[in-house]
């Protein structure tokens, strides 16, 4: 942004309008300064729209402080634009901070932010006001979307307004120089939110003399071996001695998590680093304000349980994100668990009642404080894959940040995704950016669609979103979808149905910057389970297209699913009708019935299977990849008979896959993947010579991480393969050198470099997710835009003259 000089004038007065994220992260503490530094006359204010500065001066000096926002704004903020116009009113001598003004709300609000160094050697300090105080913050860290109500971000539409100010604090609050500068949470030891240690059933809390404070004698129970109950900054935590087999195997019972890995919370990096690999991104994702569990690779020389993450290869590690954790860690040298505070797969719980009713029965103590949590934000997860960290889970700290959209999407409706039913997120399109909410999990739980509902009209009312425009999946039972098409009949208003693998794809172009006149791209989307264009499950597909629409190319042979849903969670039912359909029965018992799963398939009911698939009573044909490495998981007995949660099988089986195998044996011993092509319909992958190959390494005692290297070897070239062969044909006129790869499939990370690399080996360029979740989590924002484009392109849009 330029801003534009007038060469015969020496003194202007201009209005300068800033977008995007510049509420309540210290923005016009920094104007101030700036307009002081610059001798600048005027004001700034925040607003509906975002930050409004009005100036009077020298041209040259105004310049210096548009361009000194645009270089080096706070370091929460995201500015999206900055508009600079001619303001014919009065302005007065100096410059001031004035009061927010009403109207509609166009602005963003800030995500939660991990506490600042500053803050963490406050607390630090027993000299300090603030000493071990759990809710200190400032303008440049702690509570945003947890505790706000609305916009403008003011202290008064925050869950802090039930905390008057104390005069040290209202000084701070005050004074430009002090970084405490309109920081709308500000509290202190004196005025703010005051926190207890106590029995959920009243009782008395034992007293340790040693013992400085609440959280000290939390942390003496924790070491104890006790389970505690935390109320942190979007909902309460579950916190326990990581290092105490007999402690998390008894968490598990008690919160009904059988097999799941657990979240865990250490102090600093060097207690990370004696149970885990850390690179120097992971040490930066570590080290982030977003502050999340960053997946890391599990080879340090200390060993934790195997019941903190059964089957896995890496841990999930996050530093202390608030004050309150890291107060919790001062004399606590081992790792903790740090797990959402719920039961089951149910909603993180933000009640205080509710915890007391829900918590009770698995943490007897709880650490908790009087300030309400307005919004649940669970933790984001990250991990790092070819080179990069990828976004696995949207919560804390990301959302509810806008992503600005492509080119070609300005005369854009305003659109409200509702996205999947599991990993559920929804998201808005609105003023030429996404904003994705957080993280909210399986909408199949009551609780969790309550919560579902209710965050719906929450970011609809501070963002003063009023769809034009509803997009839901095409799936008839999904219930975000039900709930989509009541809301379009209701309220009148047009609905897109958009195909759950085209707005995967959608999503990792959006993200991507892809503009919507772009040329088409091969998608390649692999997941478990989405409902098809044709009214058939589709979950393995080569999808060539753009925005507005898609073109089945190829995909992953369709095989039952015997039981429908039951076979989702039992991979023997997948194993059973893969090893059918690719080299039939009579084949397996007569070539390999002296494989190690044998025994184990006989003694279920494969007679059953065997007329479910063959009359198609509850056997829907899936081409889902998710069900191909529950069967591959299967074979090998890593997940043979049930599935503790969705993606056990598939986890645990990239988890043992030989590094070794992975990258020094010859390609040619990677099992192979047939391609079938046909003259009018989809190509489709050969499952035969896959496994024959395995099934023959099985029999003839080959180790089982070999066996899961190949597979993952030879299935990531095989994908190249077929990318390499559609790239031939004549695609609708036009033909392809991009490929995306988007599917919950691709957060395996083996899967996801080796399909990189042999992509970018035959000469194509290859997009993917790291902002948004490559799984389900991304697909509100891919419904977004392409009901977006389908609205442009039919001329449906003409809100703007476009």
């Amino acid at each position: 942004m330029t801003l534009a000089l007038h060469p015969s004038e020496t003194v202007r007065t201009v209005e300068v309008r800033v977008r995007g994220r510049v509420q309540g992260v210290g923005f016009r503490p920094m104007v101030w300064r700036l307009a002081q530094d610059c001798g600048l006359h005027g004001d700034v204010r925040n607003d509906n729209e975002g930050v409004l500065i009005r100036l009077r001066g020298d041209d040259a000096r105004i310049g210096q402080l548009v361009a000194e926002l645009q270089a080096s704004p706070p370091p929460l903020a995201q500015i999206s634009r900055i508009e600079v116009s001619p303001f014919a009113g009065a302005i007065d001598t100096g410059f001031r901070i004035v009061p927010s003004a009403p109207g509609v709300a166009r602005t963003e609000i800030a995500p939660d932010a991990a506490v600042c160094p500053a803050c963490v050697a406050e607390i630090s300090d027993p000299r300090a006001r603030r000493y071990r105080y759990p809710f200190t913050n400032c303008t440049h860290c702690g509570p945003r979307l947890s505790i706000v109500h609305g916009v403008p971000y003011d202290r008064a539409v925050t869950t802090m307004a039930a905390f008057p100010m104390c005069d040290d604090c209202t000084g701070e609050y005050a004074d430009p120089s002090d970084r405490r500068f309109h920081a709308e949470p500000i509290a202190c030891p004196a005025c703010g939110p005051k926190l207890r240690l106590v029995r959920f059933d009243g009782g008395e809390v034992p007293s340790f003399p040693q013992a400085v404070d609440d959280i000290a004698a939390a942390a003496m129970l924790i070491a104890l071996g006790e389970i505690v109950a935390i109320k942190g900054l979007g909902g309460y935590q579950l916190a326990c001695d990581a290092t105490q087999p007999e402690v998390v195997a008894r968490l598990r019972r008690l919160k009904r998590r059988e097999a799941k890995p657990f979240a865990l919370m250490a102090r600093d990096l060097d207690m990370i680093r004696r149970y885990c690999a850390v690179g120097e991104l992971e040490e930066a994702a570590l080290r982030a304000r977003e502050a999340p569990i960053v997946l890391l690779k599990s080879s340090g020389a200390g060993k934790l349980p195997e019941a903190v993450a059964p089957g896995h290869a890496t841990l999930g590690f996050m530093l202390p994100a608030t004050p309150l954790h890291v107060v919790l860690f001062e004399a606590f040298d081992r790792p903790m668990v740090m797990t959402s505070g719920n039961v089951s797969d149910a909603p993180q719980v933000t009640d205080d009642l509710e915890a007391a009713t829900l918590l009770a029965g698995i943490a007897p103590y709880a650490l908790v404080h009087d300030r309400i949590i307005a919004n649940r934000v669970d933790d984001s997860v990250v991990r790092m894959m070819d080179n990069t960290m990828r976004v696995i889970r949207r919560a804390r700290g990301h959302a509810p940040a806008a992503l600005a959209l492509p080119s070609g999407f300005e005369a854009a409706s305003e659109i409200l995704a509702f996205g999947p039913e599991m990993k559920a997120t929804f998201c808005l399109l609105t003023e030429g950016r996404a904003v994705l909410s957080q993280h909210q999990g399986d909408l199949e739980d009551v609780a969790t669609y309550d919560d579902y509902r209710r965050n719906l009209s929450l970011y609809g009312d501070p963002f003063a979103h009023r769809p034009e425009v509803f997009a839901c999946d095409l799936h008839p039972d999904y219930l975000s979808a039900k709930l989509a098409r009541q809301r379009a009949g209701e309220e009148r208003l047009p609905l897109v149905e958009v195909q759950h693998h085209h707005a995967h794809l959608a999503s990792c172009l959006a993200e991507n910057g892809r503009a919507r006149k772009a040329p088409p791209v091969l998608g390649i989307v692999l997941d478990g389970l989405g409902y098809g264009s044709d009214g058939a499950v589709w979950g393995g597909e080569f999808l060539f297209g753009d925005y507005s629409a898609v073109t089945r190319l190829g995909c992953l042979p369709s095989v039952a699913m015997p039981g429908g849903a039951q076979a989702s969670r039992e991979p023997w039912r997948n194993l059973y009708a893969h090893l059918v359909a690719a080299i039939g029965k009579r084949e397996f018992v007569d070539d390999f019935s002296g494989v190690s799963f044998a025994p184990l398939l006989a003694a279920k009911p494969c007679a059953t299977l065997d007329a479910m698939m063959a009359s198609g009573t509850n056997a829907p044909l899936a081409s889902s990849c998710g069900r191909l490495f529950d069967a591959v998981a299967a074979a090998l007995d890593l997940s043979f008979a049930r599935q503790a949660y969705e993606g056990e099988a598939a986890s645990r089986l990239e988890a043992c896959v030989c590094d070794k195998t992975l990258r020094n044996e010859h390609p040619a011993l990677a099992y192979r993947f047939g391609l079938v092509t046909h003259p009018r319909k989809p190509a489709v992958f050969d499952l035969a010579p896959m496994w024959r190959a395995l099934l023959t390494d099985l029999a003839g005692g080959v180790g089982v991480p070999v066996i899961a290297a190949r597979f993952h070897k030879g299935l990531a070239a095989g994908l190249a393969d077929m990318a390499e062969m559609l790239s031939g044909r004549d695609c609708g006129g036009a033909r392809f050198d991009t490929v995306a790869l988007s599917g919950g499939c691709f957060q395996n990370r083996i899967l996801f470099e080796e399909t990189s690399r042999n992509l970018a080996a035959r000469g194509f360029v290859v997009l993917s997710h790291s902002a948004v979740p490559a799984n389900d989590g991304g697909i509100a924002l891919g419904q977004a835009v392409v009901a977006a484009a389908q609205m442009i392109e039919t001329g449906a849009d003409r809100r703007k003259g476009h």
